[in-house]
């Protein structure tokens, strides 16, 4: 994972290092993100089965979003932005109103790396915000689309008690899915400039991803006995948990109404997930960054080998 995390935080720096150099004197900002996070996908929900978008969202179940971000001006309209963010998604299916999700009573967690690399396209820019002709503060609106790796480990509790179990291991559903994903990041943000040296803003994202296994749940339960060969009972206390909320609650629907039974009772199978949606999550962030001047002598001595600029020998009169 280090490696894999490593090579991608190099290719977004020679990225960002190769694009053309912009004329303006404050063309770099280093920065961070400090926010929130969430996700949509099979657990948790409203009153109804899943929905697309924030409509299925709990926002109980937001968790942090952190992160370090470098950004380069290219020209008056666009900048290009590459960040590491670490960020929480969790959700229970204890939480929601539906009441065939209350039943099912899954659960999980999943810390993730992030990172990416997405232009930014201003919409909207004053650079004298009040117009008093000072240009001390200026404000920025941009969107953006991108690119992203991820890093992922779901983790789940048996009946949202006790010890968190990494699930992706396991294989509650038999499938050898990977820690390592790509995301298609987009969304809009703000920024104040105060001073031309300090930037503070506002970003809210979603990413769009190619998987259904970041809470672990896609498709149907499986045979009990090949999750007993193949992840031990752990994972067949975590794959089916609907005898837990039944024991508690038996006005919901009968376990056996989920999934699994045999020898010569017939059914089999059931819906664990919703194999037709990838999961996808979001990120609202506040930001902070401070701008590097590019042409001050701390700059000069200290990031020319960014600039890739050659030394120039002093000039003296000829001697004849």
């Amino acid at each position: 994972m280090t490696r894999t995390v490593t090579r991608i935080a190099l290719a977004l720096g020679t990225v960002l290092l190769g694009l053309p150099q912009a004329d303006a004197q404050y063309a770099w900002d280093v920065g961070v993100h400090l926010g929130g996070a969430n996700y949509l996908g099979e657990m948790g929900g409203k009153d109804q089965p899943r929905r697309d978008f924030v409509w299925d969202m709990k926002l109980g179940q937001t968790r942090w979003a952190v992160g370090g971000f470098a950004r380069r001006k290219v020209n008056r309209l666009i900048s290009v932005n590459a960040g590491l963010i670490y960020l929480r998604i969790q959700g229970a299916d204890e939480l929601s109103t539906y009441r065939p999700r209350v039943g099912r009573n899954l659960n999980f967690r999943n810390d993730m790396f992030e990172l990416y690399l997405r232009p930014e396209f201003t919409i909207f820019q004053d650079n004298d915000l009040g117009g008093r002709g000072r240009y001390r503060t200026d404000f920025r609106l941009f969107a953006y689309a991108g690119v992203a790796g991820y890093y992922h480990n779901p983790k789940g509790q048996i009946n949202r008690q006790g010890d968190w179990y990494d699930l992706r291991p396991l294989q509650t559903e038999l499938v050898d899915y990977s820690s390592i994903g790509f995301a298609v990041p987009v969304g809009m943000g703000f920024h104040f400039t105060f001073k031309r040296r300090h930037r503070i803003g506002w970003d809210l994202g979603w990413r769009t991803t190619f998987t259904d296994y970041l809470d672990d749940v896609s498709t149907t339960y499986v045979d009990p006995a090949l999750l007993l060969a193949n992840g031990g009972p752990d994972a067949v206390a975590l794959a089916n948990q609907t005898a837990y909320a039944y024991a508690l609650d038996p006005t919901l629907p009968d376990p056996r109404n989920y999934g699994y039974y045999d020898e010569n009772g017939n059914f089999i199978t059931g819906q664990r997930g919703d194999p037709t949606h990838n999961d996808s999550y979001m990120t609202m962030t506040l930001t902070y960054s401070y701008v590097l001047r590019g042409q001050s002598n701390f700059y000069r001595q200290r990031y020319n080998w960014l600039r890739g600029t050659k030394r120039v020998g002093r000039k003296s009169r000829a001697k004849f």
